[in-house]
């Protein structure tokens, strides 16, 4: 009798990579999956209650289906993924200094000159002061760490 393929080892690894590699490119991108990444901790979950049936039906009845020698290296390769994964989000990415120096919302802002999108230099005090009304100006601090 032919042994068939052990689907649920290798698409319980594919869920894994794919939660992995969507944080940056699709979660990222929204509030409610960028501070706490529960959708990839799900696609994680998944990916590995899939590999796990899979490595029973691989022990348990190894004359049926596959997956013996890749069940348990596809199982490492997951789990060093969720730990890489959750180790450079949760904890590395929570290391970042703190942001001592960043204006706090509602004082003033720091005097600054910009170039703007023609490359002419505009200065804060220009813009507060170019018309009898002063105009509305919001700034924007992002934090970065390089």
């Amino acid at each position: 009798m032919k042994r068939r393929w052990n689907i649920r080892l290798w698409l319980g690894f594919i869920i894994i990579f794919i939660g992995a590699a969507s944080y940056i490119p699709l979660f990222a991108q929204f509030p409610i999956t960028r501070d706490f990444p529960w959708a990839n901790l799900l696609l994680f979950a998944a990916g590995g209650f899939l590999l796990v049936a899979g490595l029973v039906r691989a022990f348990r009845s190894p004359e049926f289906y596959r997956g013996k020698v890749f069940g348990p290296i596809l199982s490492v390769l997951g789990c060093a993924v969720i730990g890489l994964f959750c180790y450079g989000l949760l904890y590395k990415a929570r290391q970042l200094p703190a942001s001592a120096g960043a204006p706090r919302s509602g004082q003033k802002a720091p005097e600054f000159s910009v170039a703007d999108q023609n490359g002419n230099q505009v200065a804060l005090e220009k813009l507060l002061s170019g018309s009898p009304k002063p105009n509305a100006l919001l700034l924007i601090f992002y934090r970065g760490h390089w």
